[in-house]
């Protein structure tokens, strides 16, 4: 080959390796996986009482997600959340509280969620989900109605373990 073709082919080269970084930052893991652990000093419980503990473990691949809360409830019983995040704004089943059986999850950018839950297809809880741009902290703002009637107005703000 002579120069110039060796030269045009590096060009070539090291043009497509720097248009292909910013795709390697696209596979990069979903800011939400891991383990986040309720910060009870920066949350909110409208009327309460907040929980003595929320641990949330979350993975998946894609817009999937599997999310599991262990929690300790203020009295001290000890409570499971099973929920599968789908982020295709359908319902899909939840396990584990009395409140609501399903849940919608709808993503509105990199760093948000809408999410509705319902009980018999009624709507019991709207909220937002954000999570901060460094991944730290996760905050969960949430109205609805429980089971028993009881309006709410909760902020849930977690930290990445």
């Amino acid at each position: 080959m002579n120069r110039r073709t060796t030269l045009s082919l590096i060009g070539m080269t090291l043009g497509l390796a720097i248009a292909a970084i910013p795709q390697a930052s696209f596979a990069q893991s979903n800011l939400e996986d891991g383990i986040w652990q309720l910060n009870l000093g920066k949350s909110k419980y409208s009327p309460g009482p907040a929980p003595k503990s929320t641990t949330l473990y979350i993975r998946g691949e894609g817009q999937n997600r599997r999310l599991t809360a262990v929690t300790i409830e203020a009295d001290g019983n000890p409570t499971t959340l099973v929920t599968m995040r789908i982020e295709d704004g359908q319902p899909h089943p939840s396990t584990g509280s009395p409140d609501f059986d399903a849940s919608t999850y709808t993503r509105v950018d990199a760093y948000t969620l809408n999410i509705s839950r319902t009980k018999a297809g009624k709507v019991v809880l709207t909220g937002t989900i954000v999570t901060s741009r460094d991944g730290k902290t996760n905050t969960f703002t949430s109205t609805g109605t429980h089971v028993n009637g009881q309006q709410f107005n909760d902020t849930a703000v977690y930290d990445k373990q």
